[in-house]
């Protein structure tokens, strides 16, 4: 799944500047509509813009392995899943600060992680908005409080999310319970009642 026109945070120069605020106005336009159809029915996902052939793939089910990443924070700093899926269940949430639904389920897993801090449970949470618009990401996490490791997915060569993409995502949220190994223990696209998702975590093993 790619935002279309091709990001391109990399541009510089007076010709960078005007193809990151096309990105931006791209982004923010395909958007739009469903952050308006999230406002209107809470419960209902928030569809990607279309793209990147996301359409011939499926959303990963409990029992597939978790795909590894590295990726970068709001703040730059890189997470690699990969390594961090070894030390610790997981609460994985995509999502994007136009989406309603999203915000709500983001709320859902800051308590769960508070509740569970203990037994080891953490949550990544990965943003779908674009590099342009990672000032705006980093600004809405700092506003919400979130204890939680907020990332920017990226694009690949091909225009494809590199975290979204092979977990199987068109829609927001979509929300993945990851125990510590990498093994997916639940998954669904929308907003997951807090006591679903609770139910499908399972004590962290020790270490």
């Amino acid at each position: 799944m790619a935002f279309s026109p091709r990001c391109d945070p990399a541009g510089s120069g007076r010709g960078g500047r005007r193809t990151r605020r096309r990105v931006v106005l791209a982004v923010v336009l395909a958007l739009l509509p469903a952050a308006v159809g999230a406002f209107s029915q809470e419960k209902e996902p928030a569809p990607l813009p279309p793209g990147g052939g996301i359409e011939s793939r499926r959303m990963l089910e409990p029992g597939a392995v978790a795909p590894g990443f590295t990726i970068k924070d709001v703040a730059g700093e890189p997470f690699n899943f990969e390594i961090e899926r070894t030390k610790s269940p997981f609460l994985l949430v995509f999502f994007s600060i136009f989406c309603d639904p999203c915000r709500r389920e983001l709320a859902i897993v800051q308590r769960l992680q508070e509740k569970y801090r203990d037994a080891g449970w953490r949550v990544a949470a990965v943003a779908l908005d674009g590099e342009p618009l990672k000032n705006g990401v980093a600004g809405f996490a700092r506003q919400e409080g979130y204890g939680f490791r907020v990332l920017i997915d990226e694009l690949d060569a091909r225009d494809m999310f590199k975290v979204a993409d092979p977990y199987g995502v068109s829609d927001m949220p979509s929300t993945f319970v990851v125990e510590k190994g990498g093994r997916i223990l639940f998954s669904r696209r929308g907003l997951v009642r807090e006591e679903e998702l609770e139910k499908s975590m399972l004590p962290a093993p020790k270490p």
